[in-house]
């Protein structure tokens, strides 16, 4: 097998470690004596309702809200597209029917909640004195500085009436079970999705904070309930949590395990260097360079969320696109080195491929085709470097998130 494929194996390996049809049933609760309302979102939201569908054995009802492109067919739940990572009307419309639907339960009702990566763009109902063109233009300064997952969801849930456990707060006195797919490192359920359904242990403080560090310009009324404190988020001591249960289905670790488990099987001594990296994608790339120049033979496996800060216009490529270039720049042509670097939903940012690959000639290929490594990582252009070599990855949706996947071969 020659390295691609199998590199490839490991990233698909992983990818079916989050697969919703088989993560799903074996976390379902039992029907509640009422209603049972399935509301999904994220990117796997649409693959989860599905699953759900399919061995329910009561009475279902319920909305889906995922990215465009990510949806399936579902016979008992709506399924609604919309825009990620910045949202859109239609988003904002799918959250204010949630909180109607959440609205109408009652104490022998089941909320269903199915949540995945993505949801915190995908559910939008600003708090009043915001307007969705002010989410809009604070998620765009959030991405472009490269702020962490935590500090973005951080502003998000308190800028919102569905976030930071607030849907759990509407549908109370109902039961409220949540079963997510984790796409944020640690797992917390009070950052996955920004947590329509979690006590959120952060505060309007600290929401400040992250905008004042970001310099995001908030309306005065905004700003004025956030240092007030008046638009604070649900607290684990609430009592509207009480009847409140929630299961990871799938995490980063699995889809890593998954893959480990592959790469053993191909005879390969595999080394998984954590699920839950963070940072600069670049500063990544060259670090995981230097260990694969040290490193015996064998698989470097890891998973989390980089990041890339924006500083130059007009590159385009996503955080898996711009580890790989650094990474390509750093082995600066070493042997026996390939790597693939992907998004486990298929979207590396907002780019049409998962990733790329890299081997011992991608810098001369590219230096052959007139293209200079080092000023494209300069510019942000990871994208359009491997689209030009032929060498990204592209799977469409997977309708699934757990993450960045890595994985460098030192053969």
């Amino acid at each position: 097998m020659d390295e691609r494929s199998l590199l490839r194996g490991l990233f698909e390996a992983a990818v079916a470690a989050a697969d919703p049809s088989k993560v799903v049933q074996p976390h379902l609760p039992s029907p509640p004596p009422g209603r049972t309302l399935a509301l999904a979102a994220g990117k796997a939201a649409a693959s989860m309702a599905c699953a759900v569908e399919q061995c329910w054995p009561a009475e279902l009802e319920g909305i889906a809200v995922t990215r465009y492109g990510h949806g399936v067919d579902c016979q008992r739940i709506e399924v609604i597209e919309a825009g990620h990572p910045l949202p859109d009307e239609a988003g904002q419309g799918a959250a204010s029917r949630f909180l109607s639907a959440a609205a109408g339960l009652g104490p022998d009702d089941l909320l269903l909640f199915l949540l995945s990566g993505g949801a915190s763009a995908l559910l939008v109902e600003p708090l009043p004195g915001l307007g969705l063109t002010d989410k809009q233009a604070i998620n765009r300064v959030l991405l472009e500085a490269g702020a962490p997952i935590g500090e973005m969801n951080c502003l998000r849930k308190h800028l919102s009436a569905i976030k930071g456990g607030r849907l759990a707060a509407t549908a109370a006195p109902a039961r409220v079970v949540t079963l997510a797919i984790s796409d944020v490192p640690g797992d917390d359920p009070a950052v996955i999705g920004s947590g329509p359904t979690s006590a959120d242990p952060t505060s309007c403080a600290d929401a400040l904070a992250v905008a004042d560090r970001y310099d995001i310009s908030l309306p005065d009324a905004a700003r004025s309930a956030l240092a007030q404190g008046v638009w604070e988020t649900v607290k684990p001591a609430d009592p509207c949590l009480a009847r409140t249960d929630y299961a990871l289905v799938a995490r980063p670790a699995d889809a890593l395990a998954a893959a480990a488990v592959k790469a053993r099987e191909m005879g390969l001594d595999v080394v998984r260097l954590g699920d839950d990296l963070q940072g600069e994608a670049r500063d990544l790339g060259s670090a995981h360079a230097e260990l694969a120049r040290r490193h015996a033979p064998g698989v470097l496996i890891s998973g989390g969320e980089v990041t890339v800060t924006t500083n130059t216009p007009g590159g385009k490529g996503g955080p898996n696109c711009e580890y790989l270039l650094a990474l390509a720049v750093a082995l600066d042509g070493a042997p026996n080195v390939h790597a693939i670097a992907c998004d486990t939903d298929g979207i590396d940012g907002s780019a049409d491929a998962a990733g790329a690959f890299i081997g011992p000639y991608t810098l001369a290929r590219a230096r052959a085709a007139g293209m200079d490594a080092r000023e494209m990582l300069a510019r942000h252009d990871s994208y359009e470097f491997f689209r030009k070599l032929g060498d990204l990855v592209t799977t469409g949706p997977t309708r699934t998130n757990v993450n960045d996947f890595r994985a460098v071969l030192i053969a």
